[in-house]
């Protein structure tokens, strides 16, 4: 009595993996992949393994050319911006008295980074600027939050006390809101603050939460080394 054992069917994994694991077929039998025909993507007619090859890498070069473009794009962004900082850190280094600072500051962000609402208070100030209008309307909230932020916020307008600052600037109420907080040294440091940077816009998708916040972090930390000639 004799069994006959069941060979499985072959599968296109099996001959995908025989093709990978034997790079020299092809080279044997060339006629085989001059002669096979597949689906362009472009459309339903028939091509040669070679054309779509071509179109793949077409495909992939153009891609690349999209990235290089996008590179260059923010580039160029991100040197406008460094000028624009490098103007606006010149700006309040220029500024001789301690007590036109903060009005050089918020003048600057408005100007030059086309920020619709600005206002900025300090507080621990040495002794000739305490009765000075940055110095006033921080409560004990504001200043603990101030402190309790290592990075900045950036969201909407949900009535945070801050933003009342803005409105006594402005007039107007704003929508979205970033709140950097001014601290000696780095702002991610355990140094509580000794002030409040915020920037308001009627666009709610200005300040966004989702946003990056590193330029607006290295805006604080220049913002806080210039405002310490108040202290």
């Amino acid at each position: 009595m004799t069994t006959s054992s069941h060979i499985p069917p072959i599968t296109e994994d099996d001959i995908a993996q025989f093709l990978t694991q034997t790079p020299g077929f092809f080279e044997r039998h060339a006629e085989v992949l001059a002669s096979v025909q597949i689906t362009s993507p472009h459309g339903a007619r028939a091509v040669s393994l070679q054309e779509r090859q071509a179109e793949m890498l077409r495909e992939k070069i153009k891609g690349l050319e999209l990235r290089i473009m996008e590179m260059v794009r923010h580039s160029h962004e991100n040197a406008a911006i460094a000028a624009k900082v490098h103007q606006w850190t010149g700006a309040l280094l220029q500024v001789r008295d301690p007590m036109d600072l903060p009005h050089a500051l918020v003048d600057g962000l408005q100007t030059l980074f086309d920020v619709p609402q600005a206002a900025v208070r300090v507080w621990g100030v040495a002794g000739p600027y305490i009765d000075a209008d940055f110095t006033q309307g921080a409560s004990e909230d504001s200043r603990a939050f101030a402190t309790s932020l290592t990075m900045p916020f950036c969201g909407p307008n949900l009535g945070f006390e801050p933003a009342a600052w803005l409105a006594q600037e402005s007039g107007a109420a704003a929508q979205s809101l970033a709140l950097l907080p001014l601290r000696e040294g780095a702002i991610d440091s355990a140094t509580p603050a000794f002030g409040l940077l915020v920037l308001g816009s009627p666009d709610p998708q200005r300040f966004d939460a989702t946003m990056a916040t590193d330029f607006l972090s290295r805006m604080a930390e220049l913002a806080s080394a210039a405002l310490m000639r108040l202290r």
